[in-house]
């Protein structure tokens, strides 16, 4: 499967990343989020939703463990299990049903679900590299082989 690295060198390359990922996308899709606190998961996601229309601010749902939006057709969730302290919470909320064909679902910290999440099709790492970042873009699907894939093409075109 396709695998990306990426030195990124401040937050504004950060969400330019995340922008440039939302013109690749179509639902179904899930994306999962790893990386130390302050790493730039949210900020990869604020570039990725306001890219899809989303105007105004993108929080992390630390404490609400899911923040929604519409846009232009596509229900985004975008959640954050930091606080999640046991995966069977996520029952409680009825996590099966945020995963639908319209649905693009961004997880940060997707190993506290583990068991109850379905598989990703993304799987993105953000690491501290010195005062920038490293990021590692796996593709876990055939979709995300594809969208890894143009991803990939764009880049060495520019």
């Amino acid at each position: 499967m396709q695998s990306i690295t990426l030195d990124l060198k401040d937050e504004q390359d950060t969400v330019n990343l995340g922008r440039q990922l939302s013109a690749l996308i179509t639902p179904p899709l899930i994306i999962y989020l790893s990386g130390d606190l302050g790493a730039g998961k949210t900020t990869f996601s604020r570039g990725l939703i306001q890219s899809l229309g989303h105007e105004g601010a993108v929080k992390s749902p630390t404490y609400a463990l899911v923040e929604p939006y519409e846009l232009n057709g596509i229900d985004v969730f975008h959640f954050d299990l930091y606080r999640l302290y046991d995966p069977e919470e996520l029952e409680f909320m009825g996590i099966r049903d945020y995963f639908t064909t319209r649905s693009l679902c961004i997880v940060e910290w997707p190993d506290r679900g583990h068991g109850l999440l379905p598989q990703a099709d993304i799987q993105i790492n953000i690491k501290y590299v010195d005062t920038g970042r490293q990021v590692e873009l796996k593709a876990i699907s055939p979709k995300g082989e594809q969208i890894l894939v143009s991803l990939d093409n764009n880049a060495k075109k520019q």
